[in-house]
């Protein structure tokens, strides 16, 4: 990491140096004084006047165009250019192209206060500053100021001229507004500084404006002459605190504004820019500042107004502004300020003096070495996910809960609270809705315009009313006061009107100005900006898989007060990050792609999903493949598999976990004391731990569908083909009255034990699915309620898991359900929406081994609710000490917890990493699926796919260990 060591004038005495120095190398002054020096000393006069003007240019123009930017460059020598609209790639080909006619390199400039894509197609458009203003970490505003940096650099940019440290007194400010990063001088300048201090450290220059201060104003200095009519004494205070801070944090320019201030230049309608008073007097004299006087642009009304071409760039120079921007006519102003020198007008020594310290930056911008912008990867570098990462980030530090007067943020009670959204304005497919799902069930509702009366909305005020809380975002708003903040008073009606039927939460991705509309509401968020980014960011806040930091900047009404922001917790659910936020390597990751994809060309299953999850974010969540061959289904993240026998933890061990701690079910009593039916059997003494750790005698397991078919045909005292009002549905078409379940507890009770002992007389370790059937028997049995309904209402809903469940046709259409075998023995057809477990099939698809269905994004919340001790989402779920004690190991007879599979030491399964940790815990379904959670590093991997379709006889997923080495990439992933 390079960083900026700096001097009294930082931007003039210092350079990037290494880390491990602590001073500016003493020759540094010294070269940079002979550079300038040199370049002075063979200068022209013309190359001296030229040097002063920094042209505006753009890259999405013509040939013409662009040539005569070059004539211009050629003919009057321009000493730097300042880019406008346009494209990444076009701009630095007309950098370079530019550069080679100039002697001297040009000072490359943008105005790119919320980053590049403030100005530039394909670049990022970051936060506004008004949202940044929100963050309480000024590190993170660092950052932000780094990343603009990094990408001024990369893009041949030498100064940009940000940040603006106007303070937005005024809410009518026309122009200001959100450029500000608000009200209070203090934040704003300490925002400035550190926006300022990142930039540095890639050499770039920025630039405090608008001096003296724009943000009291009410009119637009590109259309007038704007007046700021306050005290001088207000003016100390207020509006100068911030250009003070950041002189003496030695701020490399600072950018004139074209304002009328009496209490500053009592001369009447004299813009500050052209103010000798002002800019020489005040800002350099007074108050010390020894980097560039910058104009801003030359061109606007607020400075052109009266006076003939020229005159303006001419009086600006008079006033002591070094460089002249955006002039509005090149060769007059240029003439004129060569008439002058050559006149006596203008001293000689003093356009040199001038000259010398545009010089002396331009070599501290490393101009003194210029080298051409490289083009290849430029797209890459300018928009990587480190800086898509950071947008994200700042979002997350700036939304802000401005009421909560229902105590109802963040959301807690998911199993007992209904939930709707409407998104006015907003784009069917939004961002903000999809994230709502990824936390609980909800009604969407999505007006995708500005509803300009009741009845515009009338139906959805109607059905939305029905739901326990409603939450609101608007869309599409602007800053403009006069235009309701792009907020039609339709929409505001609706919202009155509804929550006067039920609770609402209003989300405003707009100006927080805007958000006064909203007064009377009592749930009011401020999510600052309609970007995806912030879309995504607001719901993980609304449900505490996120805290809320933010506050507001400014001030928006007498109830939304500057400063105001409720702080949240975590609570613990899961939220969406990057892999560096949790220590982990990025491009270590995307080497499970690669995994996959050879899985699956080699036909070891369609498609998949894959989840890491660390820390209690989400790092990665992709899905790959198909649902068929030769089909174009894609898996997407609604994609439902049959989990199989991760069936076993998923739902059957979290009741008996449940059972356990709640004093129903003793581990170390027998199955039969809670099955009266076992007694008399074989099974008399079975241990209820036993059971789960597998070593109870039970044989693996029995095909008990074979009892129920004869010849090849189905029996008739069993089997329908047309669906009845108590039947149970095993496949297509194929039906089974509800008694098979006590035919197959009869037959379970009657199988016979393996004979297989280890040294110590007791039964050895066997896998059984027998076992967790008698479990499912003992959980109904206590709760006096089917497996499905128990864990639903117990787990499930508490957890806002909406896609995990039995028999998934239920509620779901079959489309987006993974099928997977073509079964010829039992059913005779390819299943798709029943479960493909024959046994949990027969028994209507619950079953406690299998016949689960669920996604990734669905089951992370379930095991990190269990990573975190049965804590989640403000509750505990299960007691503290459960899930450790259920997933240690207690016998020598195998590797396996109670219930839980786990990594076994010295073994090299197909399915779990060799390099994961001792307290690992977690299981594989027969599909083709697996979860592992791991306490020590906090870390969940689930992979779930379709390995069966169309035959469970395809192994290759093993063979090719796809499950096992996908682990590994995951732990060899952890960097810290």
């Amino acid at each position: 990491m390079l960083i900026l060591l700096c001097g009294f004038f930082a931007f003039l005495t210092s350079f990037i140096v290494p880390k491990k120095l602590t001073s500016t190398p003493p020759d540094y002054l010294a070269r940079q004084e002979r550079w300038a020096d040199s370049l002075l000393a063979t200068m022209t006069l013309e190359e001296k006047v030229g040097q002063l003007f920094m042209i505006a240019t753009f890259s999405n123009r013509t040939q013409t165009y662009y040539q005569q930017i070059e004539n211009n460059i050629a003919d009057y020598h321009i000493g730097g250019l300042i880019f406008f609209q346009g494209g990444p790639y076009r701009q630095a080909r007309l950098t370079n192209r530019y550069q080679q006619l100039s002697r001297i390199p040009m000072m490359i400039g943008i105005d790119a206060e919320w980053g590049l894509g403030m100005r530039l197609d394909s670049a990022i458009e970051f936060p506004k500053q008004i949202t940044l203003g929100a963050i309480q970490d000024n590190s993170y505003v660092e950052k932000f100021g780094e990343e603009v940096g990094r990408q001024c650099k990369r893009l041949g940019i030498h100064i940009n001229f940000a940040p603006s440290v106007d303070v937005n007194t005024n809410p009518k400010n026309p122009i200001i507004n959100y450029r500000s990063f608000g009200e209070s001088q203090y934040n704003v300048a300490e925002k400035g500084a550190m926006y300022i201090k990142g930039m540095k450290k890639y050499n770039v220059m920025g630039s405090a404006k608008h001096f003296p201060g724009h943000g009291d104003t009410d009119q637009d200095s590109h259309r007038t002459l704007p007046l700021v009519g306050q005290s001088i004494d207000r003016l100390n205070e207020v509006e100068l605190y911030p250009f003070r801070r950041l002189i003496t944090d030695s701020v490399a320019s600072i950018m004139t504004a074209h304002l009328f201030v009496p209490a500053l230049e009592p001369r009447a309608n004299t813009p500050t820019s052209i103010s000798r008073k002002i800019v020489t007097e005040i800002i350099k004299e007074k108050m010390g500042f020894q980097g560039l006087a910058v104009t801003d642009a030359l061109n606007m009304r607020g400075i052109t107004a009266g006076l003939q071409p020229g005159e303006p760039d001419f009086l600006a120079f008079l006033a002591g502004n070094d460089i002249l921007l955006q002039t509005g006519n090149l060769p007059a102003a240029f003439n004129r300020i060569k008439t002058a020198v050559e006149t006596g007008q203008i001293q000689l020594p003093d356009l040199d003096a001038r000259v010398k310290k545009i010089l002396k930056a331009k070599f501290w911008a490393g101009l003194n070495n210029y080298k051409p912008i490289e083009m290849a990867g430029l797209g890459n570098d300018l928009n990587s996910k480190k800086a898509t990462d950071l947008k994200t980030e700042l979002f997350e530090q700036a939304v802000t809960i401005i009421k909560n007067q229902d105590n109802i943020l963040p959301f807690i009670n998911l199993d007992t609270t209904t939930f709707a959204s409407v998104a006015i304005s907003a784009d069917n497919n939004n961002d903000f809705q999809k994230t709502l799902s990824q936390y609980a069930p909800f009604r969407h509702f999505t007006i995708p315009f500005k509803p300009a009366s009741d009845k515009d909305i009338a139906w959805v005020l109607e059905e939305a009313a029905k739901y326990k809380v409603v939450v609101v975002s608007v869309h599409d708003m602007n800053s403009r006061g006069d235009r309701n903040y792009g907020v039609s008073p339709a929409t505001v009606v609706f919202i009155n009107q509804l929550r006067q039927k039920t609770k609402v939460v209003v989300v405003g991705f707009g100006n927080p100005y805007g958000m006064k509309l909203y007064d009377g509401v009592p749930n009011l968020v401020c999510g600052y900006e309609d970007d995806p980014a912030s879309q995504r960011v607001v719901p993980q806040i609304l449900f505490g898989a996120l805290p809320a930091k933010g506050k507001l900047p400014v001030s928006v009404s007498y109830e939304q007060k500057v400063d105001v922001g409720i702080q949240t917790e975590r609570l613990g659910r899961v939220s969406f990050g990057t892999p560096g936020s949790v220590g982990m390597n990025a491009q270590k990751l995307e080497e499970i792609g690669q995994i996959v994809q050879q899985g699956i060309s080699n036909r070891a299953f369609p498609g998949c999903q894959v989840l890491v999850a660390r820390n209690g974010k989400v790092v990665y969540n992709k899905n790959f493949g198909t649902l068929r061959y030769e089909f174009y289904e894609p898996v997407n993240d609604q994609t439902l598999y049959d989990i199989a026998s991760m069936t076993k933890v998923s739902a059957t061990l979290q009741a008996l976990m449940m059972l356990n701690e709640r004093g129903a079910v003793d581990l170390n009593e027998k199955a039969s004391t809670y099955l009266s039916e076992m007694r008399g059997t074989n099974k008399e003494n079975m241990l209820v731990s036993d059971i789960l750790m597998h070593q109870a005698g039970l044989v693996a397991f029995i095909p008990f569908w074979e009892k129920t078919k004869v010849g090849g045909s189905f029996k008739n005292n069993f089997y329908r083909f047309v669906k009845d009002s108590v039947s149970l549905q095993v496949a297509d078409n194929l039906y089974i009255t509800p008694a098979i379940k006590d035919s197959v507890w009869k037959w379970v009770l009657q199988s016979k034990l393996i004979n297989v002992y280890d040294k110590l007389g007791g039964f050895r370790f066997m896998y059984s699915d027998l076992g967790l059937l008698i479990l499912q028997k003992i959980v109904e049995q206590i709760t006096n309620q089917p497996l499905d309904e128990f864990v639903e209402q117990n787990v499930y809903e508490p957890l806002g898991m909406s896609s995990t469940l039995y028999n998934p046709t239920t509620k779901f259409s079959k489309i987006i359900i993974a099928p997977t075998e073509n079964d010829a023995l039992f059913r005779g057809s390819q299943i798709q929406g029943t479960v493909h477990d024959p046994n949990a099939a027969l028994l209507g698809g619950v079953a406690g081994h299998a016949g689960l269905f669920s996604n990734a994004s669905d089951l992370v919340k379930l095991f990190q609710m269990n990573l975190q001790k049965g804590y989640y989402g403000g509750r505990q779920i299960l007691f503290s000490g459960t899930v450790p004690h259920f997933s240690r190991n207690y016998t020598q007879r195998s590797h396996r917890g109670l219930g839980w599979d786990k990594p076994e030491v010295g073994d090299d399964k197909p399915v779990v990493a060799i390099n994961a940790s001792n307290n690992t815990f977690g299981h594989t379904g027969f599909t083709g699926t697996a979860v592992w959670v791991d306490p020590d590093r906090d870390l969940i991997f689930i992979f779930l796919s379709n390995r069966v379709y169309q035959s469970s006889a395809n192994n290759k997923i093993n063979t090719l260990k796809i499950r096992k080495r996908i682990h590994e990439v995951i732990n060899a992933a952890i960097i810290q």
